[in-house]
C-alpha cells in the first residue's frame, strides 16, 4: 500500500456545480507543493453528476447510505490513508490553496487546526447575516472563554488533523 501524506476528505450530496472546481484546486495544490496526496469523497446519495465528476477527476469515491453530514464524514475518514487529513465542504466555499498553511501547523506538532473565515475573506452568501454577526461570534467567544482557546471561527468547515488524533 502506498504511503499517503495528505488525505483531503469531502462529504458530497448533489454538488456537481462546485465539486469539480474543488478537485481541480486540490490537485493543483498537490502538484505545486509536491504533496503525495489523495482525495476521498464520501457520497451521501447524490442524484446528480457529482459522483461521476469525482471518479473522472481521480478521487476515491465511497458511498454512505446513512444520510447526514456527520455520517458522510465518518465514511470518508474511515477510508482515508493520509498521515494528515484535511476536511472541507465540496461546494467550493473554502479555499483549498490554504492546504499548505494547515500542513505547516500540523508539522509543527499541532494535532488539530481549524480555519477562520473571520481572519480572511467570507464569500458573499457563504454565511447568513445572523450567523456572521451574532451566532458564530458569540459561540466562538464562549469557546475561547470556557476552553481557553484562540479559535475565532468555531464553525469553520475547513479543518485539519493528524490521522493519529
Amino acid at each position: 500500500m502506498e504511503n499517503i501524506d495528505v488525505s483531503v476528505v469531502m462529504p458530497c450530496l448533489n454538488e456537481e456545480k462546485g465539486i469539480g472546481i474543488c478537485l481541480k484546486k486540490i490537485k493543483e495544490v498537490f502538484a505545486k507543493e509536491k504533496i503525495n496526496g489523495e482525495i476521498v469523497v464520501a457520497d451521501n446519495g447524490s442524484t446528480d453528476r457529482s459522483r461521476q465528476i469525482c471518479i473522472e477527476a481521480g478521487a476515491r469515491v465511497f458511498s454512505e447510505p446513512v444520510q447526514g453530514y456527520g455520517a458522510a464524514y465518518l465514511c470518508g475518514l474511515k477510508e482515508s490513508r493520509g498521515k494528515f487529513i484535511i476536511i472541507a465542504d465540496s461546494d467550493n466555499t473554502y479555499d483549498f490553496a490554504d492546504i499548505p498553511q494547515f500542513l505547516v501547523e500540523l508539522k509543527k506538532g499541532n494535532d488539530f487546526v481549524i480555519g477562520s473565515r473571520f481572519k480572511g475573506r467570507i464569500n458573499r452568501g457563504a454565511m447568513p447575516w445572523v450567523n456572521r454577526y451574532i451566532g458564530n461570534p458569540i459561540l466562538s467567544g464562549m469557546t475561547r472563554i470556557f476552553f481557553r482557546t484562540r479559535l475565532s471561527d468555531i464553525h469553520c468547515g475547513m479543518r485539519a488533523f493528524t490521522q493519529e488524533a
